[in-house]
């Protein structure tokens, strides 16, 4: 079936975009409603979230997830289990996309994938947020110094057992240093917690 002149503008866009867009992209970038559904229907995009459309042709994601959340929530942070998945410093499956938000905001609606939002504030928030590209998409996600210290900060929820193994991992891969770990741990407020357990390693 030959593609009409606004079906071929859009896939250009959508190339122009790394081959993957929101709705609301879509339609602040002149794609009529109606081409996007076509473009659907003929199966040259692929629906892959609620609002999250890619090129069929594309190769398949690595991080589908990751990205979803990243794109639907541009504002948030990737942290805990999800982080220290990226890292790899654990030996754990995230069930859910962690994600942090700053106190304050509205907690976003999202079907899937499942999301688990924790807060912060001031620097907590700010601190060590790292800049990926996964999938053509950048990713916002702690550093390995600031997951960790975030870990001990939450070990009540993800459990001590979590912590501990990335701050062991961590330090024997070489993946950050205790001085950025003390750093993080400052301004997370969980410094004399995490210390003698830095120093028995």
């Amino acid at each position: 079936m030959k593609k009409t002149n606004s079906e071929e503008k859009a896939v250009k866009i959508f190339n122009k975009n790394k081959g993957i867009l929101t709705t609301s992209q879509v339609l602040e970038k002149g794609i009529h409603r109606r081409t996007l559904y076509k473009l659907r229907d003929e199966g040259k995009i692929v629906k892959i979230a609620r609002g999250l459309y890619r090129l069929a042709d594309m190769p398949e994601l690595s991080s589908p997830d990751l990205v979803t959340v990243a794109l639907k929530i541009p504002k948030g942070v990737i942290c805990l289990i999800s982080a220290l998945s990226f890292h790899e410093i654990t030996t754990h499956i995230p069930h859910k996309v962690n994600i942090a938000l700053r106190r304050g905001t509205i907690t976003p609606r999202l079907k899937y994938p499942p999301i688990d939002v924790v807060r912060f504030s001031g620097k907590a928030f700010d601190t060590d947020i790292e800049k990926h590209e996964v999938d053509g998409v950048q990713i916002n996600i702690y550093s390995v110094a600031k997951t960790i210290a975030d870990c001990f900060k939450f070990r009540n929820k993800i459990g001590l057992d979590v912590a501990l193994e990335a701050l062991k991992l961590a330090l024997s891969r070489k993946k950050t240093s205790p001085k950025d770990i003390f750093r993080c741990a400052r301004i997370c407020g969980v410094e004399k917690i995490i210390r003698p357990y830095m120093e028995a390693i």
